[in-house]
């Protein structure tokens, strides 16, 4: 597999995340609305961080993201902005949000580093995930 090299002033690098997190006690509340507009608000707050998005899924009761994320930023301080921004712009904008839970999100999430022949299979397995649900 040919790999692509981003770059910042710095460092040249090649860092890709399969990142998963969950609502507060896996509650399936990320559908319809809640997902189209979650799906929204991830990729403006990537866009915003120069951060790629190579594949993202919202299952109704978690969230798979597949990410290159330059390394001087670090994949925690993204997943930090993504949950604390998604989390207070739904609430504000989704009022049922805020009656069942007391916040959006757990406070984990899974991540894994994500290199080389494995991309495509992981990219394969997120893409896959809507279509294994509705079986």
């Amino acid at each position: 597999m040919n790999t692509k090299f981003k770059s910042n002033n710095n460092v040249v690098y090649s860092c890709k995340y399969h990142i998963v997190w969950c609502p507060k006690y896996r509650r399936k509340v990320l559908v319809g609305d809640v997902e189209l507009r979650l799906k929204e608000l991830i990729v403006s707050i990537c866009a915003e961080r120069q951060v790629e998005i190579i594949e993202m899924e919202i299952m109704p009761d978690h969230v798979h993201l597949l990410v290159e994320v330059d390394p001087q930023y670090g994949v925690h301080k993204l997943v930090k902005a993504i949950k604390g921004h998604t989390s207070r712009i739904l609430r504000q904008e989704f009022k049922h949000l805020t009656t069942k839970l007391p916040t959006l999100w757990t406070n984990s999430y899974f991540v894994a580093t994500v290199g080389g022949a494995s991309l495509s299979v992981i990219k394969q397995y997120i893409e896959s995930q809507k279509t294994s649900q509705r079986r």
